[in-house]
């Protein structure tokens, strides 16, 4: 009867598709124990909720509360057995849930994005990072409406968190810290431009010649003789232990990086790049040091029994020269082990150790020993053994002190979180792609049960992802993936040189040159290209073509790099190919963090970490603060910036920053025609000064990302940032270069402004009839207050907080964004959504209620939460989680379970009720 009920009520799959934004954020911490051992805490990043599972019960970790917090929750951390608080990475907050009623009671609001929480030091603080800004905030939990204090961090981007045993102090990974390499200028042919070529100064190394030799005096692989010579491009050098700065032939470039001819490159004498990779912070006196040289991506970390701190992550190798050279073996997966009271002490090891690296592939039963992407590291209380997740690898290993492989046990897809449960000697991990937890016995080693939650990501997701993550299938070696470099489908930070002198020049048929403007003439393109920084790939898919200078008409065209760069003995079937493509197209950019509220552009933003050029005055001083609705004006005509030719909307169309794939017939601007796979045909350009004269004209939607390399400056945070090549070190650089036509400092202050905001939409669209504005694609990108929040409490609003929750209606009034209430009332957890003109709808069908009247609901122990959410996603996330028609509280009063794993509806009543 029961089964029988079940089938009829239950759809097969999940309904959500358009109603789902997917900023594809990584997790941090996502799975905690609470301090009694009772109960395990998970976020759900994908349904934005905190899970709580039961481990006192037979039959192992049973689902008893999934609790509504903020957007893309990426950590959990347990201040109590009644209090966890939630990292919101989109919401830019903490929601506190009390644990033992079953929802959020106060959200704490925080800087940019948010990654991880611990508490430590006497008296007890939080301490969040906030990784966008490079800032650990210091939250006092007895006091959260007082002002934070702030403590900037020398790294970019900062995100996971520990604590020393004594709570004396807190340990934060960088998780972009680079891997101490750099690029050096050379192929511009503009005069006076930036970065000099300092590639072809005749006191480098190789007396000039550009490109230097990879080997001795050779190049390996040999250049093929029917190619014409290689174009004059940048280089990549990378300082050893010695502090000297080397290329992969060993030639020794220091004397022009930081030496006596450092302005040879555009330094300053005695310029650094520190590779600060862990951070130990004071929680007395909030001062700070640091461990350097660990690896690239420091991913995850965990205090070891004796006080070491133990970080896992990647180290690339991207100074080796060309794609044959590195195809397979382009990083290592590595653990590094420091003694905080000795912070330049380090051991490193590589998690790896069955790999010698000495060819490209592997027996598939060798590659399924490796771990790839790893994501979490605990330890046992004995501190003989560490069990790390490789989320691209779908295992878990098992490593001593030393790194030595102790064992492995294959989990469910893309496993993030790991927490050891020393009471029954169980290892809980959260399958963060496969939507689940796996449970692994600590003394056996291997998995005892799988616990599936609810996932609402669309099939698009499911089904893709392991295509971008996958080191077991998609590599040679097992350890690789095309997300090594692409880090959860974004940037590595890292340039490469991935061109290959044995190669053949490809011609540029089939391109869209120029739009059909007057550019200096275009050239096919050759082999070795040089230095190219990694790409996001974000909204990438309808934007072809793809790479920096356009050589890949579309995505089917990196299918061989799965082969001639990953090492796999296999390409992607077009079944597979298809589904990559379909994921990569769910891909959106995050709110903007510049811009107000409201999504408008700022007019007065301060620029910290930005200077001045020499262009207007002296060189390395702070810039001004900036206005952007005055850069609009000067990004678009009548300001003619590009040599006087052409407006800088001309190329950089609104709102992506994209050129068109379009072209100009002298009286209006018409589309070109898709091409046989879909792909579209967005312009190249010939005039960015460089060698490599056939470039695609750049998106300009995640420049903020790149910002770290500053050159009036004897320190930089990194050694890449922008042109293709990562070799202009900032951005007001850029748009001062000779080409652009800037009045005043104050002018490239508010381009800096402009170019910090640029995404969001909402930017005046081009004209068809209008030679220098053309129409833009679309954007995928997000409003800014998607995902801010507002919890209103037991005094009612306070004036902050109500002018908060009035400008959140308003704007879900306008169709900007969408808007959900969540919160506990009379004792039930309820949902509500913004259907506008001051109505909310509850999750019963039946019942809708006036704004007014809900925020009056708002009391001590029926706390309301407002959240922004994308619009289109609120029905959602508000009222009907599951999407099958049936509202959740109409769900749960039936005593059907809306967020059962596969979407079946179990009859338990009041799952999301307090736990039990």
């Amino acid at each position: 009867m029961l089964l029988s009920l079940l089938s009829i009520l239950a759809p097969a799959t999940s309904q959500a598709s358009d109603s789902f934004v997917n900023w594809e954020d990584p997790q941090v911490h996502p799975l905690e124990l609470t301090p009694d051992g009772t109960r395990l805490l998970a976020v759900n990043t994908a349904d934005n909720r905190l899970m709580v599972f039961d481990l006192t019960s037979r039959g192992g970790p049973e689902l008893v509360a999934s609790i509504p917090v903020g957007l893309d929750p990426v950590s959990v951390r347990a201040r109590s057995n009644h209090e966890a608080w939630v990292v919101n990475h989109i919401s830019d907050s903490v929601s506190i849930v009390d644990l033992k009623q079953g929802y959020v009671k106060a959200t704490v609001q925080t800087d940019d994005e948010p990654a991880d929480v611990v508490f430590a030091g006497h008296p007890q603080r939080a301490f969040i990072t906030c990784s966008q800004v490079n800032r650990v905030l210091v939250v006092d939990p007895h006091r959260l409406g007082a002002e934070p204090r702030r403590i900037t961090l020398k790294g970019e981007d900062p995100r996971a968190l520990a604590v020393s045993a004594d709570g004396r102090s807190v340990y934060a990974a960088i998780f972009e810290s680079g891997n101490g390499s750099t690029v050096l200028g050379g192929g511009l042919l503009i005069p006076d431009a930036f970065p000099p070529n300092g590639v072809g100064d005749p006191r480098g190394p190789y007396g000039g010649i550009n490109p230097p030799p990879n080997a001795g005096a050779s190049f390996e692989p040999a250049l093929n003789p029917a190619n014409p010579p290689p174009p004059a491009v940048g280089l990549i050098v990378k300082k050893d232990d010695r502090g000297r700065w080397m290329d992969d032939n060993r030639g020794d470039w220091t004397q022009l990086v930081s030496g006596a001819y450092a302005s040879v490159t555009g330094r300053p004498m005695g310029w650094d790049l520190p590779d600060r990779d862990l951070a130990i912070i004071d929680t007395h006196s909030l001062s700070v040091t640091y461990a350097p040289r660990l690896m690239n991506l420091n991913m995850a970390l965990a205090v070891h029994p004796s006080g070491s701190v133990t970080v896992v992550g990647t180290d690339a190798t991207n100074e080796v020269r060309f794609e044959p050279n590195v195809n397979g073996r382009f990083l290592r997966v590595l653990m590094a082990v420091v003694d905080p009271k000795r912070p330049t002490s380090r051991k490193v090891h590589d998690l790896n150790p069955h790999l010698n690296y000495a060819t490209p592939t592997v027996p598939q039963s060798l590659r399924n020993l490796s771990v790839g992407d790893p994501r979490g590291i605990a330890w046992n209380a004995s501190g003989t053994r560490a069990y790390v997740t490789g989320m691209g690898s779908n295992n878990v290993v098992m490593v001593g002190p030393g790194g030595a492989r102790l064992g492995q046990v294959p989990v469910g897809e893309g496993p993030t979180g790991v927490v050891f449960d020393a009471r029954r000697e169980r290892v809980y991990v959260l399958n963060r792609f496969g939507a689940s937890v796996s449970v692994l016995s600590a003394e056996r080693h291997q998995e005892l049960v799988r616990v599936p939650f609810f996932d609402p990501s669309p099939a698009a997701i499911k089904n893709g992802r392991k295509h971008l993550y996958n080191t077991h299938k998609t590599s040679g070696l097992g350890h690789i993936s095309c997300a090594s470099c692409h880090v959860d489908a974004r940037m590595d930070r890292l340039a490469w040189d991935l061109g290959d002198p044995a190669g053949t020049v490809k011609s540029l048929d089939g391109q869209n040159l120029g739009m059909n403007l007057p550019m200096p003439a275009f050239e096919p393109w050759h082999p070795m290209k040089g230095p190219m920084t990694t790409q996001t790939l974000q909204d990438i898919i309808g934007k072809e073509p793809l790479h920096w200078r356009g050589d890949r008409a579309s995505l089917e065209e990196f299918n061989p790099a799965f082969e001639g760069l990953q090492g796999d003995d296999a390409q992607l079937t077009p079944k597979e190919m298809a589904e990559l493509r379909s994921f990569l197209a769910t891909l959106s950019f995050p709110p903007n963090p510049f811009r107000g509220l409201d999504n408008s552009l700022p007019k007065n933003l301060p620029l910290p970490g930005h200077y001045t050029t020499g262009r207007f005055g002296p060189a390395g001083q702070p810039l001004p603060n900036g206005d952007a609705t005055n850069g609009l004006k000067l990004f678009q005509p009548p300001r003619l910036l590009a040599t006087g030719l052409f407006a800088c909307s001309t190329c950089h169309t609104f709102p992506s920053g994209l050129a068109p794939s379009m072209q100009w017939t002298g009286t209006m601007w018409m589309d070109l025609p898709r091409g046989a796979k879909g792909e579209s045909h967005h312009a190249l350009a010939s005039t960015d000064g460089n060698t490599n004269v056939s470039m695609k004209v750049p998106q300009l939607r995640n420049l903020y990302e790149k910002v770290g390399m500053e050159l009036t400056q004897k320190e930089s945070l990194s050694g890449f940032s922008f042109l293709h090549d990562g070799s202009v070190d900032s951005i007001a650089r850029f748009v001062s270069e000779p080409v652009f036509l800037p009045a005043s400092d104050q002018e490239v202050a508010d381009l800096v402004a402009l170019l910090l905001s640029f995404a969001g939409s909402e930017l005046p669209r081009g004209v068809a009839t209008e030679l220098f504005s053309p129409p833009g694609p679309d954007s995928l990108d997000s409003h800014a207050a998607v995902g801010q929040q507002v919890t209103v409490g037991s005094s009612g609003p306070t004036p902050a907080q109500l002018g908060r929750v009035l400008l959140f209606t308003a704007l879900a009034e306008r169709g900007q964004v969408g808007l959900v209430v969540k919160g506990r009332q009379q004792g039930r957890v309820r949902g509500y959504t913004y259907a506008g003109r001051g109505v909310f709808q509850s999750d019963r069908a039946q019942e809708k209620v006036n704004a007014y009247v809900l925020l009056d609901r708002a009391g001590a122990g029926s706390e309301l939460t407002y959240t922004v959410v994308p619009p289109g996603t609120q029905w959602r996330i508000g009222v009907d989680q599951d999407e099958d028609g049936t509202l959740d509280r109409d769900e749960l009063d039936r005593g059907w379970r809306p967020d059962a794993p596969g979407n079946e509806r179990d009859l338990v009543m009041n799952l999301v009720e307090a736990p039990r």
